[in-house]
């Protein structure tokens, strides 16, 4: 498997469940502002959505959209716990976060990129969010009661960003625990140490 990543990006969410999974794979840097990878290869070729992450499959195949991908990893060793089994009630609790984490937390950090856009309405809504997963993570140490899962993979990529924003997580002290905890997992490191290099 080829996993096409920027730094920085949600592709370290996929890189990190790679790692998790003790999978073999090839990194591929991806520059976002020319869409040429390390290389030189077209990247819209290989993502016509022109975006990380993409995860070119051994048979050619290309998966985008890292909910997608972390489902499509964690099945392929279901033993591993990083996602409930397909078809069960749990999995639903698993995608109900991948798409809140996507569309709530990611589509208003995203958001916080675009400079023209009203920052202090896109941090109220956001903050409000934020009020949803303190509400979780104060009573577990991750999303799902099972333990760690690639819903958590997604929102510690996510909430990295908050930084750049000068959003301090420390006024959420179980979003500050839950970033301390994950990046602490020894799959995060890696993946961290790998996109620096």
């Amino acid at each position: 498997m080829k996993l096409y990543y920027a730094p920085q990006a949600c592709s370290l969410a996929p890189h990190i469940v790679l790692r998790e999974l003790k999978l073999p794979f090839v990194l591929i840097r991806v520059d976002n502002r020319s869409k040429r990878t390390a290389s030189g290869e077209d990247f819209l070729a290989i993502n016509p959505k022109g975006y990380v992450a993409a995860l070119q499959l051994d048979d050619g195949a290309v998966l985008t959209e890292g909910p997608v991908i972390l489902q499509y990893l964690a099945d392929l060793q279901p033993q591993s716990g990083l996602a409930p089994a397909p078809g069960s009630f749990e999995r639903l609790r698993l995608q109900e976060w991948l798409n809140f984490i996507s569309s709530e937390i990611h589509g208003s950090l995203g958001a916080l990129f675009d400079e023209r856009l009203p920052a202090e309405v896109i941090k109220e809504k956001l903050f409000k969010r934020f009020a949803v997963l303190v509400r979780v993570l104060e009573q577990q140490e991750y999303l799902l009661p099972s333990g760690f899962s690639v819903a958590d993979a997604l929102l510690f990529v996510v909430l990295r960003w908050a930084g750049l924003f000068g959003i301090e997580l420390a006024q959420w002290p179980a979003l500050a625990r839950f970033q301390a905890r994950v990046e602490q997992r020894p799959t995060v490191i890696a993946a961290l140490a790998a996109e620096a290099a």
